[in-house]
């Protein structure tokens, strides 16, 4: 049953009518989250054909398919724990239990998809290294520590570093891991910040954009993100540095010769950047306004990372 604190939100969203249901429930999904789940196994593969490496298509297949279970558990479980805090209470009908009003099933199936996620990538690291399933167990164990209690170290401003470091170094390095034939080396560290750096901050970027149209809330609640301790204006002129940093990571490769031009590529997820720029400049004191400017975040964010793994790959017959 639904938590006292969250049953007017979860009143209010079983009652809505059906096409608003449809609509929360398209933003309950949140299918284009997934990109960011998926991003380091895609960069791995293009990585490694750009260097006349194998990729192993069975491998790519299972990690895919186990980062999205593992990110829906993410999602799935912050709707829990949100619940239990109460800071879904007034910004969020889409949430999972305030659409369902089963706190307790939703557990079970972000518990659900957290198993079958890591019997997965078990599979995974059965066929490459073992190292592989340490990695995502440290990235699961970063995504535990960001929500759920007793540490909730999101509710103290530390979610996005712990985004960097998961989505990063950590989960790049596994898919390098995964998708190389067994035995072919230690974990790729080098390899792993020079690919993993600049899209990952593109990935902490959509974090860090989602506090932005609840902070009222957020504060309310004691959930002191980054955005809420340095209020709006000053969160929204950090914006261009995300930006500029991650093509600062991507491009610094392709300067020193050691990646080819194509991997200029990723500068195709500029156009959604500049208009994410321009809004919160404008409009940061508007939650109404700039409540899908994560979506912007994230449409640079895969458009980026996309472009960036396809110049990788490319570069080898076109460099």
């Amino acid at each position: 049953m639904p938590s006292p604190a969250s049953e007017p939100q979860v009143v209010a969203s079983l009652h809505a009518d059906p096409a608003q249901r449809r609509r929360l429930w398209k933003a309950a999904i949140k299918w284009p989250m997934y990109s960011v789940a998926v991003m380091p196994v895609l960069l791995a593969a293009g990585w490694r054909a750009g260097q006349a490496l194998p990729v192993r298509v069975d491998q790519l297949v299972l990690f895919l398919l186990a980062a999205v279970l593992l990110l829906a558990w993410e999602n799935l479980a912050n709707d829990v724990f949100d619940a239990d805090t109460g800071v879904d209470t007034q910004g969020k009908p889409h949430s999972v239990v305030n659409l369902t009003g089963r706190r307790d099933r939703v557990a079970l199936l972000a518990n659900g998809a957290l198993l079958l996620g890591l019997l997965l990538m078990a599979l995974v690291a059965l066929r490459s290294s073992a190292a592989v399933i340490a990695l995502v167990l440290a990235c699961c164990g970063i995504g535990y520590a960001y929500q759920g209690p007793p540490l909730r170290l999101g509710y103290r401003g530390l979610g996005e570093p712990l985004c960097w470091v998961a989505f990063g170094p950590l989960a790049t390095a596994a898919a390098l891991l995964a998708l190389a034939p067994v035995g072919e080396g230690g974990v790729p560290w080098q390899a792993a910040l020079e690919l993993g750096s600049g899209p990952a901050l593109a990935t902490t970027l959509v974090l860090f954009c989602s506090h932005f149209h609840q902070v009222e809330e957020d504060a309310a609640h004691g959930k002191r993100s980054p955005v809420v301790r340095l209020g709006t204006g000053r969160a929204a002129a950090l914006i261009p540095w995300f930006v500029a940093l991650t093509l600062a990571f991507e491009w610094a490769p392709v300067l020193v010769g050691q990646w080819p031009l194509t991997a200029l590529l990723g500068a195709i997820g500029l156009p959604p950047a500049q208009a994410l720029i321009r809004l919160l400049r404008q409009h940061h004191r508007e939650p109404d306004r700039i409540v899908g400017s994560k979506f912007l975040a994230l449409r640079f964010q895969a458009l980026n990372g996309l472009g960036l793994a396809l110049g990788l790959a490319l570069g080898r017959w076109l460099g």
